[in-house]
């Protein structure tokens, strides 16, 4: 608006003036500069602390990433040093199965079982690994930790010999099942039984069996029948196992009765044959008692071969009857008794070890050849007990004749057949090993045969998974303890 004074104009002029124009005061430019210092110095502050702060996040995560492979490497460590323990095993295993070999060739020449006093079996160490050999205790003594030592594969029933009289009075197998084991092998296509094996989605065998595990294809058969109460078939009852029988005694299943490997040479060591006395004529016989130091050789030999059943002697047991009843000492027996024999096959097989047996298989054995169930059951302790008794008699079965006397029924059953043996070419080492620190448990059971004169290996099987087999001992001896 135009002013309407001179006055007015120069009073808004200055006014104006007054309010555009910028002060510098000298107090005032101080202040500000202290202010703008100030808010500088706090955005300097503000940014050192997020980088600390990033910083810090920074070293955090590498912290992390330090432990983590630390972790990682502690962890690499001990399965590289798990690795290690378990080669060491797998070599005291394979070192284990040396030393056995070695063992029997040592000492179960000509088909001798090797005393337990001979060799090492428990806790033997190869390097900085330990093994053990699993066995059973022939007493038959109840325990809560195993015993070690190699086992007899001849004091168990062979699968491919024995007939179902036997089969039927072992623990808890019925007539049934121990006709369907006998069905299995049969090699007549009909079979004993009308078994539907085709809703299982396979055919009988018809041939003869090749390992005892073949039982588990066999009808009507189960694990709880085969292996019983003992899981880990290692001979006892662990903390893990229930007992299902209600005593001392454990349910030991099939497979602790049962073999498939029993086979005896049926000549002498150099190949050369033995005297077939069912064959042998007077002069054959009274040789051979000659070159053994048999008294009254002529006379013996005479009687033998007149009253030698028509047919020959069904076994050597047979033939021993026959001789303690003409006056032959069981002295005397014994020195023949290795140069003797009633078959003409190369291999006889399916007999049983009388120095061996437990007291369940002598009873099937006694059973099945026709004693009733407990006359079996006490013949059978009664041989039990005498072979603890007197253990530098069990040269030959003549001791058996010896225990039981030359009339006895047990005897006559037994030797209606060719059953009995105090001879053994198989065993089993059943080879348990813990590497170094008690780390990398193996288990591996190896079968040797002997009777070709050399000891070989004939069947091996791996049961690391069967888990712990060697008792709370050795646990806590060497493994809870091992910790370096």
């Amino acid at each position: 608006m135009p002013f309407s004074t001179e006055a007015e104009m120069k009073i808004q002029h200055s006014t104006f003036n007054i309010q555009h124009r910028t002060p510098k005061p000298a107090q005032g430019g101080r202040a500000l500069d202290v202010e703008r210092s100030a808010l500088n110095a706090e955005c300097s502050q503000n940014q050192r602390g997020s980088v600390l702060i990033i910083v810090l996040w920074v070293c955090i995560g590498l912290v992390s990433i330090a432990l983590y492979f630390a972790n990682s490497m502690t962890y690499e460590l001990r399965a590289s040093d798990n690795r290690a323990s378990g080669l060491a095993t797998d070599q005291a295993i394979e070192g284990a199965a040396r030393y056995v070999s070695s063992v029997l060739a040592l000492y179960a020449t000509n088909g001798a079982v090797p005393a337990t006093n001979l060799y090492a079996a428990a806790a033997v160490p190869v390097g900085d690994a330990r093994f053990w050999l699993l066995g059973r205790d022939l007493s038959g003594t109840p325990s809560s930790e195993p015993f070690f030592g190699l086992i007899d594969e001849g004091s168990k029933l062979n699968l491919n010999t024995v007939n179902t009289n036997v089969l039927s009075y072992l623990p808890n197998l019925t007539p049934d099942i121990a006709q369907a084991i006998v069905d299995w092998r049969n090699t007549n296509s009909s079979g004993a039984y009308s078994l539907d094996y085709a809703q299982l989605g396979y055919q009988e065998k018809e041939a003869p069996f090749e390992t005892v595990d073949e039982l588990r294809l066999v009808y009507g058969s189960s694990m709880g029948l085969l292996v019983g109460d003992d899981l880990n078939r290692n001979g006892v009852l662990d903390a893990n196992e229930t007992n299902s029988t209600g005593s001392s005694e454990i349910n030991r299943g099939l497979l602790e009765y049962t073999t498939v490997y029993t086979r005896e040479p049926n000549f002498h060591s150099d190949g050369t044959s033995l005297t077939n006395v069912s064959t042998a004529r007077p002069q054959g016989l009274q040789t051979l008692f000659e070159d053994a130091g048999v008294g009254n050789a002529s006379s013996l030999a005479a009687q033998l071969v007149a009253q030698r059943p028509r047919q020959g002697y069904a076994g050597l047991l047979a033939f021993c009857v026959q001789c303690k009843t003409f006056g032959m000492s069981s002295s005397d027996f014994t020195r023949i008794s290795d140069d003797v024999t009633t078959s003409t096959n190369a291999y006889i097989r399916g007999r049983v070890n009388i120095n061996t047996a437990g007291i369940d298989v002598l009873t099937a054995l006694l059973a099945g050849a026709g004693l009733d169930e407990n006359t079996a059951s006490g013949t059978a302790q009664s041989l039990i007990t005498y072979r603890g008794q007197n253990p530098n008699n069990l040269t030959s079965v003549a001791w058996l004749v010896d225990a039981l006397g030359n009339t006895s029924s047990a005897v006559r059953a037994l030797a209606r057949g060719d059953y009995v043996t105090t001879h053994s070419y198989q065993f089993t080492a059943d080879i348990a090993a813990v590497g170094p620190f008690g780390r990398g448990y193996r288990r591996v059971k190896f079968i040797f045969d002997t009777s070709d004169g050399t000891s070989k290996i004939i069947y091996r099987q791996d049961l690391s998974r069967l888990g712990w087999a060697l008792g709370e001992k050795a646990r806590e001896t060497y493994v809870a303890t091992a910790i370096p």
